[in-house]
């Protein structure tokens, strides 16, 4: 899984799940394009990077990935300040739960901005470069939850499952140019989304998973790697699940 010499591009990249992918990207050799809309958050995280691999390249953007226009233009400075692009990763995502009939339409529309509509805008501004190089993958972070569903997460699921068709489309449509798209669907991961569960469904859900715990970020960055490097050459249009066996 050498990545070197690779650009890779991953949005949420503040913390939790998407801060484990760039950092394990990293690890393998990438240079990153960092976006997020905490500059501070999104500044530990070039730091560690840069503590850990001595001498990589990194450049952040500070951005809305909702906002089409932003995404473009952070796709095409991290371009020209890296040289290429070969790997961009879909990881934003925001989380409002709630039943469905007492959804507020701002919450509905924040998550399906954030989660779906963010996810297309970036595959699009990154398949032009992709095609013309002849090369390229993609990674879509959907969730468990956009497979199975779950009460009090309708719109949240909604727009996770919404990743999973994004996925095998753009599979399809740029798989005649060695362009790859696949997707992850996590379970329960430790990170300060999943902290606010409550602890009687916590203790439900964790009893439930075959392996035993709850996942952490790196055992989702590791997948993410491994779909974005050679190993992964033949794998397309596909969701892998990490979630301890939860949903077998």
């Amino acid at each position: 899984m050498n990545l070197a010499g690779k650009v890779a591009l991953v949005t949420g990249a503040s913390r939790g799940i998407g801060r484990a992918i760039a950092l394990d990207l990293a690890s393998h050799g990438a240079s990153l394009g960092l976006v997020g809309r905490d500059a501070g958050a999104l500044a530990e995280t070039a730091a560690e990077a840069e503590r850990r691999v001595p001498g990589i390249a990194v450049v952040v953007h500070q951005a809305d990935c909702s906002d089409p226009a932003a995404v473009q233009a952070f796709v095409a400075a991290t371009q020209e300040a890296l040289g290429s692009l070969d790997i961009a990763v879909a990881n934003a995502g925001q989380a409002v739960d709630g039943l469905l009939v007492r959804m507020k339409p701002a919450d509905i529309d924040l998550m399906l901005d954030v989660n779906l509509k963010s996810a297309l805008y970036l595959v699009g501004a990154v398949s032009r470069p992709m095609m013309k190089q002849r090369s390229g993958a993609i990674v879509l972070v959907s969730s468990i939850v956009g497979m199975a569903g779950n009460a009090g997460q309708a719109a949240y699921a909604a727009s996770k499952a919404g990743l999973l068709g994004l996925a095998k489309s753009a599979a399809k449509e740029l798989g005649s140019r060695n362009v790859r798209v696949n997707a992850v669907a996590p379970g329960l991961i430790e990170t300060a989304m999943t902290e606010a569960m409550p602890q009687e469904a916590r203790a439900h859900y964790l009893a439930t998973i075959p392996l035993g715990r709850a996942g952490t970020p790196d055992d989702v960055s590791g997948v993410v790697t491994f779909l974005c490097s050679d190993a992964a050459r033949y794998v397309t249009g596909q969701t892998i699940v990490v979630d301890g066996g939860f949903l077998m």
